[in-house]
């Protein structure tokens, strides 16, 4: 919030004489803007359109009353001289009405000159044309580990509870990514349900965060984080990401290295991009946020707030992954909303100073615009291909052992070896359908034999999209690094080590 208000304060020395300031939250607005004006000596003005004007708790006196907008502007330019912000509660509602942004147009130099500022505080975004030139637009943050902080001490002073730091750390953590409301009635919460801010309240707070992150609709808060032992092959998309494990630690941080920024998952369907997406939050040790993009890119309204709240919750839950799935179809999106929020989030990629380790997955990525591809926005594009003989032979093992199976009971050799063409999807299913075979048979033992016979009579995917495949692989070449080692050369070695 520190570095919002001092932006505002630049504004209004600079003479901008209308800010816009994204978020929920107009509560904690008004009490930092109210410390905002008292340092730096300026009337301070709030317009609500069940209120009108007050100042502090006294509404003003006027002739007319200042309910409607045009009134409480008027009243402004005639009544209110000196240095001054009007922090204006509901005016997005009233956008759209031509008299108003006209009355805002007639009031924009004078405003300036008199180093006054109208601040419009709303969820979303809402700026007719004839404003765009002369508004500027903040994001305000949600609460950061000093605010939530501050709001938990408050709490347990006032209830006499007594928390270790690492504990009173963890419930801190927990919190990030809810507004301030949100933090107070998830404390509450806890409270009217008998816990005391111990380890077991950890799991209810998490719930409460869970269920209020779900209202965005756009994103999730993914709890279940594949091992990344769970997921077969991919050795040198793996040996990137081992590499990189202690990538957020402030050791790293001392010797020098920058946060990374993120990873794009290209390739074939099935083929394990949404397992490693989540499993790269295991690695890293932090929490994995979803965003849906197609949902995003697909309604009709509001798909900038959409992503712009998103950032936001990424950004004050950081460090976090945040998996964005299946990025192709965001650009489906032709019409010019869809465009601009695109760019937002490409901006946002681009420059991003947060730790928010972007992982993107897509599968068709031959209409991909080359901006998306460019250095800067990913640490490293990967193209995720079809399991050779060596990685389906261990994604059949992973399975088989998850399913409390010994494979040395198995001819996993030969299943490998016909299996080609099958993505790792395919080949869970084989095994799937061999136990249900099995089951059917009087619950008998699974054998190899149940496994070639489900092999023989399915036809992968891969097989019936042949000239999609060669062509998808001719495009990620020149462009992408391979997930899979070459097993090629390491087979050469043994070879010619045995």
């Amino acid at each position: 919030m520190n570095d919002v208000l001092e932006k505002i304060s630049e504004f209004i020395r600079a003479r901008y004489p209308l800010i816009y300031l994204l978020t929920h939250e107009e509560d904690r607005v008004e009490r930092a803007i109210q410390g905002l004006c008292k340092k730096d000596a300026m009337r301070l003005l709030r317009w609500r359109s069940t209120e009108g004007l007050k100042e502090g708790k006294s509404s003003l006196q006027s002739e007319r009353p200042t309910q409607d907008p045009i009134e409480a502007l008027s009243y402004i330019h005639n009544h209110v001289d000196g240095p001054g912000i009007f922090l204006f509660e509901d005016l997005h509602a009233h956008l759209d009405n031509a008299q108003l942004w006209r009355a805002i147009r007639d009031q924009v130099e004078n405003l300036g000159k008199r180093k006054q500022a109208i601040v419009v505080v709303a969820p979303s975004l809402t700026i007719p044309a004839e404003l765009e030139k002369d508004i500027m637009v903040l994001d305000v943050p949600l609460p950061n580990r000093k605010d939530v902080g501050r709001l938990l001490d408050i709490l347990t002073k006032s209830q006499k509870i007594e928390m270790a730091d690492s504990l009173r750390e963890a419930f801190v953590r927990t919190s990030l990514g809810l507004c301030e409301r949100e933090v107070k009635r998830a404390y509450a919460h806890i409270l009217a349900s008998g816990g005391r801010f111990e380890e077991k309240d950890l799991a209810r707070l998490a719930q409460v965060k869970k269920q209020v992150i779900r209202k965005t609709r756009f994103l999730e808060f993914q709890e279940q984080i594949p091992a990344i032992g769970n997921v077969g092959g991919l050795g040198n998309l793996k040996g990137w990401l081992d590499r990189r494990g202690d990538a957020f630690s402030d050791a790293a941080r001392d010797f020098g290295l920058p946060e990374p920024k993120g990873l794009f998952l290209l390739g074939v369907q099935g083929c394990g991009k949404s397992m490693m997406a989540k499993a790269v939050a295991g690695i890293f040790g932090i929490p994995l946020l979803r965003l849906d993009a197609a949902e995003v890119f697909q309604a009709s309204a509001r798909q900038e707030e959409s992503i712009q709240e998103a950032i936001r919750i990424a950004e004050s839950i950081s460090p976090v992954v945040l998996w964005i799935d299946e990025l192709e179809k965001a650009f489906l999106a032709g019409d010019q909303g869809g465009s601009r929020t695109l760019g937002h989030l490409l901006t946002w990629m681009q420059e991003k100073n947060k730790p928010v380790f972007v992982v993107a997955t897509a599968n068709e990525v031959r209409k991909l615009p080359p901006e998306l591809l460019r250095k800067g926005r990913f640490d490293e594009i990967f193209f995720v291909d079809l399991p050779n003989v060596h990685e389906r032979l261990e994604i059949l093992q992973i399975h088989l052992e998850t399913r409390k199976r010994s494979t040395e009971n198995f001819d996993l050799l030969q299943c490998a070896e016909e299996t080609e063409k099958y993505s790792g999807a395919e080949l869970e299913q084989v095994v799937v359908e061999a136990l249900f075979d099995a089951y059917a048979d009087g619950a008998r033992d699974l054998t190899d034999r149940d496994l070639l016979r489900v092999i023989r009579e399915t036809v992968p995917l891969a097989v019936t999209m042949d000239d999609q495949l060669k062509e998808l692989r001719e495009w990620a070449r020149p462009r992408t690094r391979p997930a899979t080692l070459d097993r090629r050369r390491i087979d050469f070695f043994e070879d010619f080590a045995g």
